[in-house]
């Protein structure tokens, strides 16, 4: 194990308290493993309406009433604690009713900004409190990356709680970038660094807090090695791509991992019949049981695959309602579809139900234990992702012997090898081009190996003797951790 590191982590979700992605997975997953590998972490996190609701929280002395002076703003805050789920870590949740109190996690409200600004200056202000003196800040997405520059500029008196720490900022989606107009300068507490702000950005009357991250962090991150490379080009850069090549040589990726504690088919308590690597019958058991739960009917033979996903272009759903009706049309799969979003995708996919009653049943909405049953029954799981920078859904497949069938970028292209049908390696299914043609094609290969009972059983056990656990990635971590301590 390396060094004994105190870690401040502060994100806008942590599982399973919040949750709208995998950012709140690593959220919950990573402090845990940390803790575990002997660290001190200090996990700060928004004390939601829905988590203060749904979760008993006890207020930390010494730490209520708190007045965060941000430009015109005082804000008020009360820091609360509560264990993090198989954990020896405590979430510190900040409470501030004003700005967390409503329906959702994330808004269109004006002061967007200013809820997760708060957040930021409540984490570093949490540390002073409770006088825990970080050697690393770890920071997520545009929501709490104003905490580099915040650092540096309000709080770098503090050389007894600040005096060594350093900053990482991981970016989990480059499409966020929690961009405003330059008017919010003030609301950043930090009118008076104004020149520290990207300068053309300014000039052109806005700021993006992801920006401000990736210019002072000592350390970017990315949630795969491939995406660490893809938001360094200008297909995928989201117009950040020149200032990340800039920082190219502090830009790492680290693929997520998946926690088997709770993602295990031996051990998983949200499916009726557990199976192993070596011991697939209740998967097919789990099929049954899925295809029964959401009314479709099971053929011997007969390949299901399943989908679990927010419904937005990212994921490449457009490619999915061009290919499957081609094979559903010639009754060659079933497909269950479990998620919810853009309107016209739920739209869609309900009329492709309509139109395949007995093959397709799409559940519009989540369902956890609906989720754990498509992963575990399903022969084939479709991520056709325009870009995905790391997925989960893919190494959740490769755990329960689901086979992923994606397309080739950001953490999918890391984590699943193209199955060969002749030497009989590989985990899945790949294919290149963002186009129906490739995933057309892709399908039909799943489709014809199916048929071959062997084949697919070689193909589901190199699948599930992958190795994707937190346990492996936390010590990149710490790694990471150790360089960035030297710098």
């Amino acid at each position: 194990m390396s060094r004994h590191v105190k870690i401040l982590y502060a994100a806008s979700e942590v599982a399973p308290f919040a949750k709208t992605g995998g950012l709140a997975d690593v959220s919950a997953a990573l402090p845990r493993h940390l803790a575990r590998r002997g660290h001190d972490v200090l996990l700060v996190a928004p004390l939601y309406r829905r988590v203060r609701e749904t979760v008993e929280t006890t207020p930390i002395p010494g730490a209520q009433d708190l007045r965060l002076s941000l430009g015109p703003h005082e804000v008020r805050v009360s820091l609360h604690r509560a264990p993090l789920p198989n954990s020896e870590v405590q979430v510190c949740f900040v409470r501030c009713d004003a700005l967390y109190g409503r329906e959702g996690i994330y808004t269109q409200d004006p002061d967007e900004h200013l809820r997760f600004i708060v957040l930021t200056y409540a984490a570093l202000t949490a540390c002073q409190r409770l006088g825990f003196a970080p050697d690393i800040a770890h920071v997520h997405d545009w929501q709490t990356a104003l905490l580099p520059l915040a650092l540096r500029c309000r709080y770098d008196w503090d050389g007894a709680i600040f005096g060594r720490t350093k900053t990482v900022l991981t970016i989990h989606n480059l499409a966020h970038q929690g961009a405003f107009g330059a008017h919010v300068l003030p609301d950043t507490g930090l009118a008076d660094s104004a020149h520290l702000f990207h300068q053309d950005q300014l000039s052109a009357g806005a700021i993006s807090l992801l920006t401000t991250g990736i210019l002072y962090a000592d350390a970017i991150t990315t949630v795969s090695p491939t995406y660490a490379k893809e938001i360094q080009s200008p297909e995928l850069g989201m117009g950040l791509d020149g200032l990340l090549r800039e920082r190219a040589s502090t830009v790492v990726g680290v693929l997520n991992g998946i926690d088997p504690t709770e993602w295990d088919p031996a051990t998983d308590p949200l499916i009726p019949h557990r199976f192993s690597r070596g011991d697939l019958d209740g998967k097919e058991r789990c099929k049954k049981a899925l295809l029964e739960s959401v009314g479709l009917p099971y053929h011997t033979g007969l390949p299901l695959a399943g989908v679990v996903t927010r419904l937005t272009a990212q994921k490449g759903l457009e490619l999915i309602l061009e290919v499957a009706p081609h094979f559903l049309a010639r009754g060659r799969m079933q497909l269950v579809v479990l998620g919810s979003g853009a309107t016209h995708y739920e739209n869609a996919f309900s009329q492709l139900q309509h139109r395949f009653p007995h093959q397709v049943c799409f559940y519009r909405g989540f369902s956890n234990e609906l989720a754990h049953l498509i992963e575990a029954g399903s022969d084939m799981f479709l991520m056709p992702s325009r870009f995905e920078p790391c997925g989960l859904n893919q190494l959740y497949s490769l755990a329960y012997g689901t086979a992923p069938i994606v397309r080739a970028t950001g953490g999918l292209r890391d984590s699943v090898r193209p199955f060969d049908a002749r030497t009989g390696e590989g985990t899945g299914f790949v294919f290149e081009h963002f186009d129906a043609q490739g995933l057309g094609w892709a399908l039909d290969q799943a489709l014809r190996t199916y048929r071959n009972r062997p084949l697919w059983r070689r193909l589901q056990d190199n699948a599930m003797a992958q190795d994707f656990s937190w346990e492996r990635r936390v010590r990149t971590y710490e790694e990471l951790y150790e360089r960035v301590r030297e710098l």
